[in-house]
């Protein structure tokens, strides 16, 4: 029957492999659409309140008067002993006066370093934590973005595994926001796309070449971040995450990976513009500039994601086939959806959503054929010939 369906439709051999891809993924030992990678305040007996002096937490911030005071009023719930160091990165609103502010309405001990002008080769973001780790004299330092707000002793749980585990490296996956409708239908996915790409379980296994970290929130040994050269050793990296976790990987540490509900991000998306310009500043820069792996992409996407909705509309048995492909990838996006607490309906938007990020990567690999490896927050780096 097989062989006869294959030889009858030119669709049929699509949606045999599509079916294939999407089992074979259920099947992976790694089970990278799992949400297992969890860590959560209070785990393992840590105490909300524990003391904090070997821990300091570097917050770019460029232009985030709007959510920084909510970031630095929460960390001031982390724990006695904490410092935080907020590099004022060229802002044009009040962002340094409203870190000082929260500062000193909660008693948090914090220093505002104003940012000095970006130097040729860097990164806007990097070139801020490195200002920022010329201040740091604690074990530990964390790299939290202006707009991620912590859960009362969530520092205290990362410091725990980074101990009890001999961990470099203990990266959380913030929780974006998921309340309007583009919200809904992208944010799961981009999470989802991102597991993909890098299984947690393997990114956390010592053996497995496979590293990354999120760069919203990432707890690192200060000794190790100066061995591997700190910030400078990176300067020009988009992916600056990953490209971190890489190096500390490779240079014999162990890194953690994961999902928490304790920290959250600010971060709105309320139409597809502002997710297509988040997407699109680093989506072509994940495929190394490659055309030739974009064209690669874009035909998996293409497979995995548009053949099964094409074959509900062809006679059985190939609808069966799409039905089927349909079935096992919605069960792999169902755990990231139960994640964000979203009604079990949206497993179905998948496809759609993989359209889009396919749309956003092709926008990125133009910009970056015209000239704009990225733009982000005003800032636009040029593409290298």
């Amino acid at each position: 029957m097989l062989p006869d369906l294959l030889a009858a439709s030119p669709l049929a051999g699509p949606a045999v492999l599509a079916l294939v891809a999407w089992l074979a993924v259920l099947l992976l030992p790694s089970r990278p659409y799992s949400t297992r990678e969890r860590l959560e305040p209070g785990q393992s007996g840590t105490a909300e309140l524990a003391e904090l002096d070997d821990v300091v937490v570097l917050i770019p911030a460029r232009n985030e008067a709007d959510a920084i005071d909510r970031t630095v009023s929460a960390l001031a719930d982390q724990g006695p002993g904490l410092r935080a160091i907020v590099i004022d990165d060229q802002s044009e609103d009040r962002t340094a006066d409203v870190a000082r502010a929260a500062a000193e309405r909660t008693g948090l001990a914090l220093d505002v370093i104003d940012g000095q002008p970006l130097p040729p080769g860097w990164s806007g973001k990097l070139w801020a934590l490195q200002q920022g780790f010329e201040h740091a004299d604690r074990r530990y330092c964390i790299a939290l973005d202006a707009e991620i707000v912590l859960a009362p002793g969530m520092i205290a749980a990362m410091r725990d595994k980074a101990r009890r585990e001999s961990r470099a490296i203990v990266s959380i996956m913030a929780k974006l926001r998921c309340e309007s409708f583009w919200e809904k239908l992208l944010v799961p996915p981009f999470i989802f796309f991102f597991k993909m790409l890098y299984p947690f379980a393997n990114v956390n296994l010592a053996r497995r070449r496979t590293a990354a970290a999120a760069g919203g929130c990432i707890l690192i040994e200060t000794d190790v971040l100066r061995q591997i050269g700190a910030y400078e050793a990176i300067r020009d990296a988009l992916i600056d995450d990953c490209t971190l976790a890489a190096r500390v990987k490779r240079s014999g540490h162990s890194i953690w990976l994961g999902l928490s509900d304790a920290v959250t991000s600010l971060r709105r998306y309320p139409d597809l513009a502002s997710f297509r310009r988040m997407v699109s500043r680093t989506a072509f820069t994940q495929l190394r500039y490659s055309a030739t792996l974009l064209v690669l992409v874009a035909l998996v996407m293409i497979l995995v994601f548009v053949v099964p909705v094409v074959s509900l509309a062809r006679p059985y048995p190939l609808w069966l086939f799409g039905a089927a492909a349909l079935s096992a990838m919605s069960a792999a996006y169902w755990p990231t959806i139960r994640f964000y607490g979203l009604n079990a309906s949206w497993v179905l938007t998948l496809p759609v959503a993989a359209v889009l990020f396919l749309a956003m990567t092709l926008e990125s690999a133009l910009n970056y054929w015209r000239g704009v490896k990225a733009e982000w927050k005003g800032r636009r780096y040029a593409a290298r010939g």
